[in-house]
């Protein structure tokens, strides 16, 4: 039986699943590197054979690079969920590319952090349209061999200037290629310019967006690489010379675990960062098997697992202690106590609140591909 969520608009005029019936055998998702494994990389990680076995339900994955990237693939269609961020979860629901999510039917919501269980990034109306997964800060990652103590702003990655072991920053740091990454330097400036007036880094005046852009093109000219690949991150902090740069805690961890003098701080400004919902497509094929992939996915072991995996945070707050991969210090490491400090990914549009009209996603988009070419 389905029955039209209550609170949509005619953009979200879509349906809620009220009931469950049979599993269909298959479920097919589009997540971040690393959100569903089954122990091909390594056998102790495996979270999705568990969930075949007990559900029959067979997972495919198709890993996407960007939340650009989940959009388009769920504006093409033909898979269940996604695992959207939250620069991409609003324009899904505004497209009417996902569904309200019964919540009645994944018993375990109840246990989401409260932070999060209601996130704007999911809820619209009073009605959600996903089911939080992880979550975690943008962090500055940086060789304590360049720096001897440690960053303490996003000056190391946005300024030229000599670092500790006596040499230029230029060509040594990185920067994340998504559009996005604007935002990085807009809080920045919130933080270091206050007269620009910046309330809130995803919406800016047409005056605060050129300063923005401003210190992009000024880091444009010490940038080693964009970079879009964690592995690849991971390389070039290894063998090519890179010392600083917004990253993601699985980067950290991996270098960190291959022994490499790698260290990383949330800046006196604070840090953007993520939180991932898991959301179901208006056309799944297989409603069933996805629900029960949701309610399965918040399981505290589970959820402790994928953050140790990722460098995240579970969306479970029993997640911090269910999972022997976790380890009792996991959380911590990965930055549970910075949830406040971190301003999440969320898509910027023209009707703001902070500044009435603000700059849409779309410029950013034009304006930051120009910047990495050199314009």
């Amino acid at each position: 039986m389905l029955l039209v969520a209550p609170g949509t608009t005619s953009a979200q005029n879509a349906q809620m699943v009220m009931s469950l019936g049979q599993n269909e055998g298959q479920l097919s998702v589009i997540a971040w590197a690393g959100y569903l494994e089954r122990g091909q990389s390594d056998k102790a990680y495996d979270w999705v054979t568990p969930f075949e076995k007990a559900t029959g339900c067979k997972v495919s994955v198709k890993v996407a690079g960007s939340s650009d990237e989940m959009v388009s693939l769920m504006n093409q269609g033909g898979y269940d969920l996604v695992t959207a961020s939250g620069d991409a979860s609003l324009r899904l629901v505004a497209g009417g590319r996902v569904q309200p999510i019964n919540t009645k039917l994944i018993p375990s919501y109840a246990t989401v952090n409260p932070k999060l269980q209601s996130a704007p990034w999911h809820t619209v109306g009073g009605v959600h349209y996903g089911v939080p997964y992880q979550w975690g800060p943008n962090v500055l990652m940086y060789s304590t061999k360049a720096f001897k103590t440690p960053p303490t702003s996003w000056a190391a990655v946005f300024k030229p200037q000599t670092l500790a072991d006596g040499k230029s920053n230029k060509g040594r740091i990185q920067a994340y290629y998504g559009p996005i990454y604007v935002a990085d330097a807009a809080l920045y400036l919130m933080k270091t310019q206050p007269a620009l007036g910046i309330k809130n880094p995803y919406e800016l005046n047409e005056a605060q967006y050129a300063a923005v852009l401003t210190v992009l093109r000024t880091q444009r000219t010490l940038i080693q690489r964009y970079w879009n690949d964690a592995n690849v991150q991971v390389q070039d902090f290894t063998n090519e010379g890179v010392v600083a740069s917004a990253s993601w805690p699985f980067q950290v961890n991996t270098l960190k675990a291959n022994k490499q003098p790698i260290a990383s701080v949330i800046p006196a400004e604070g840090a953007t960062g993520w939180a991932d919902t898991t959301m179901m497509h208006v056309a799944a094929k297989h409603p069933n098997c996805a629900y029960r992939w949701m309610e399965y996915s918040l399981t505290p072991k589970v959820q402790g697992d994928v953050a140790a995996w990722f460098g995240s945070l579970p969306a479970v707050q029993k997640g911090c202690t269910a999972s022997t991969l976790l380890g009792k210090d996991g959380c911590t490491t990965n930055g549970y106590a910075a949830f406040d400090r971190i301003y999440f990914w969320r898509t910027p549009i023209r009707k703001c609140a902070t500044q009435g009209t603000c700059v849409p996603y779309n410029r950013w988009v034009s304006d930051y591909i120009a910047i990495q070419g050199g314009r």
